[in-house]
């Protein structure tokens, strides 16, 4: 007698890890949100069958259809507007205000109402919504299209702010981002969307409020975010072959700020210098230069060095590059600390 057994199910291929540009990743991150969950949307401003000014909703609309990822009239206010409401009644709207300059017109809902929804409401009301914008410089963009907006929304209470660096960052932070339970900036930065690298799918999704070490150092601390943090990165190496050690942080999260990781990097070297795009004064490497001097006052053998954008609006195509931080600029800055064998 032949005992006859239900054949075993298969099971899913686990995706292999890939290189993706981070464009890619983050259209991988929200194809892979949308199939996931049923409330999740994406919209905003030819995102639908466009796939978005820089193509990071390509074949969305296509796979999940209109109704999931659509066209939206050229309007931000109205378009975060909406996303409130739907968080409001269970969905999780993506949008996306295509430039930095754009979102300005819905700063209004993002300050008064996104923000504000948990604590009007004790808790009772949040709004699981991600505003996705690209941001800052590197991409001979005109005026509008290069703003490092960051300042205006780490100062809102009640918003989480994050910026990628890697493609396997974009992933993994766009994804926890849909995932979180409250308002979500996330500032994708222009100039590193065709920056390539290895994608784990996979790959446990990071915390949001966690910085990544993105290189050891013993001398001085570099810390960075979103389109700096390749800057700092390539000041390390070239420092490294004067025979200095620079150790780069890679804040990922702007808010929460986790001042465990960059402090325990800080008091380590003793030295420190902030580099971000953004105009200096009253800015997030302001902030972050505070909060260093503040923690690590007994452990710095020399002040906190900013290296940031100058104050004034962003420079026109042709002079980006002498507006923008860049390596000799962080090494001036390293020159600039205090060194026993200067």
């Amino acid at each position: 007698m032949t005992l006859m057994h239900d054949a075993p199910a298969e099971r899913p291929a686990t995706p292999a890890p890939a290189t993706l540009t981070m464009a890619q990743a983050l259209n991988r991150a929200l194809a892979d949100a949308l199939a996931a969950d049923p409330t999740v949307v994406v919209f905003g401003e030819d995102v639908g069958p466009l796939g978005g000014v820089f193509r990071i909703t390509d074949g969305l609309t296509a796979r999940f259809g209109e109704d999931r990822c659509f066209d939206t009239p050229l309007a931000e206010a109205g378009i975060v507007g909406t996303a409130v409401g739907m968080a409001m009644n269970g969905m999780r709207p993506v949008v996306e205000m295509q430039f930095d300059a754009f979102a300005y017109p819905a700063f209004e809902q993002i300050v008064d109402h996104v923000a504000k929804m948990g604590n009007r409401t004790r808790g009772r009301m949040r709004l699981p919504l991600v505003i996705r914008i690209p941001y800052a410089g590197g991409i001979g963009g005109v005026e509008h299209h290069s703003d490092s907006s960051e300042a205006y929304y780490v100062h809102t209470p009640g918003l989480t702010v994050v910026s990628p660096t890697t493609p396997q960052d974009a992933y993994g932070l766009l994804r926890a981002a849909i995932a979180h339970p409250d308002p979500v900036i996330f500032l994708e930065p222009k100039k590193l969307y065709w920056s390539t690298g290895v994608v784990d799918t996979e790959a446990p999704l990071p915390e949001i409020g966690r910085a990544r070490v993105a290189r050891e150092g013993t001398d001085a601390t570099l810390i960075a975010y979103g389109p700096s943090v390749p800057v700092a990165l390539a000041a390390a190496e070239a420092a490294a072959e004067d025979g200095r050690s620079l150790g780069v942080i890679d804040l990922r999260s702007l808010v929460p700020f986790d001042d465990e990781t960059v402090c325990a990097a800080v008091r380590a070297t003793g030295r420190a210098v902030v580099i971000a795009e953004a105009p200096g004064f009253a800015s997030m490497a302001a902030e972050i230069a505070a909060r260093v001097s503040e923690r690590c006052f007994h452990h710095l053998l020399a002040p906190v060095r900013r290296v940031a954008g100058f104050d004034t609006p962003f420079a026109p195509p042709k002079l980006e590059r002498f507006y923008l931080p860049d390596v000799d600029r962080v090494l001036d800055a390293v020159d600039a600390l205090q060194w026993e064998d200067a």
